[in-house]
């Protein structure tokens, strides 16, 4: 399956959650917003959107400063 992430283009094997993905990518469990084609994923609902071959994942860090 090949997801648009942040602009660059990636290659996966399987199925694939917004969590699995989080996971692959070594950030689960941090501070960031998803955006699946265009729309905003809840943090619920990481474990349960199944991704598609084709779909454009926006991931947004958040980073504290002051």
């Amino acid at each position: 399956m090949q997801l648009k992430i942040n602009g660059e283009l990636k290659e996966f094997s399987g199925e694939l959650t917004v969590y699995a993905l989080l996971e692959s990518l070594g950030i689960a469990g941090k501070q960031v917003a998803v955006e699946l084609n265009r729309e905003v994923i809840k943090k619920e609902d990481y474990m349960s959107v199944s991704l598609k071959d084709g779909d454009i994942v926006e991931i947004i860090h958040f980073v504290g400063g002051g």
